[in-house]
């Protein structure tokens, strides 16, 4: 009887498992191990947002800045006489009209897109906002370069002129004139080359996993 109960009272003590040490052991370096799971380009996507943001304010500059210097595009011509005065304004030409109007959309859409550049400051890892930006920030951007191109080719025909159409050049009468209209196109073609530069950016920050 005594040997019976010595038997059952006897242990045998197997060594642990890998699986059932690993369980049992204790979490440490949690900090560590939280860190290797975060996103190691987040910071990188998110300096890229605040980038994005930065150009977008100055690219709202550059816009609204063409915008208004259009609308106040006039000038008066030296020998205006008591009876006979020579005035040119920006809606004397349908192409500054659409200039204007082109810009001016542009501008209000850049101040609507501001709240989404934010989100991806605020969320870097959001790819929704940045998909959507791309989309409309390349739809404006042709906006912007087609305005200033057709202006492009009435400042240089004010300026030059063309011979073989007998089109005679009038900013030697109307300096002011020409010297806004030529000033707003060199902000909407700035503010287009900062398009670009937003899309290329938005573009590199989707790329990167």
């Amino acid at each position: 009887m005594e040997t019976n109960k010595t038997m059952r009272e006897t242990t045998i003590n197997l060594p642990e498992t890998k699986a059932e040490a690993k369980e049992k052991a204790p979490l440490l370096n949690s900090s560590k191990a939280i860190a290797i799971l975060e996103p190691p380009n987040q910071g990188t996507k998110k300096g890229i947002a605040i980038g994005d943001f930065v150009l977008r304010l100055c690219t709202i500059g550059a816009t609204l800045g063409a915008t208004v210097t259009m609308g106040n595009a006039g000038a008066v011509a030296p020998f205006t006489t008591r009876f006979l005065r020579f005035e040119a304004q920006f809606n004397d030409i349908p192409t500054f009209v659409f200039f204007m109007v082109a810009n001016g959309i542009v501008t209000g859409y850049l101040f609507l897109s501001l709240p989404f550049s934010t989100i991806c400051i605020v969320r870097p890892l959001a790819k929704a906002p940045r998909i959507l930006l791309i989309i409309f920030d390349t739809a404006m951007t042709g906006l912007t370069l087609a305005s200033a191109s057709a202006v492009a080719s009435i400042v240089y025909l004010a300026h030059n002129g063309n011979p073989n159409t007998n089109w005679l050049p009038f900013c030697q009468q109307f300096g002011d004139f020409c010297s806004s209209t030529s000033g707003a196109m060199v902000g909407s073609l700035l503010a287009g080359t900062l398009f670009m530069t937003i899309i290329i950016l938005s573009a590199f920050a989707l790329k990167r996993n």
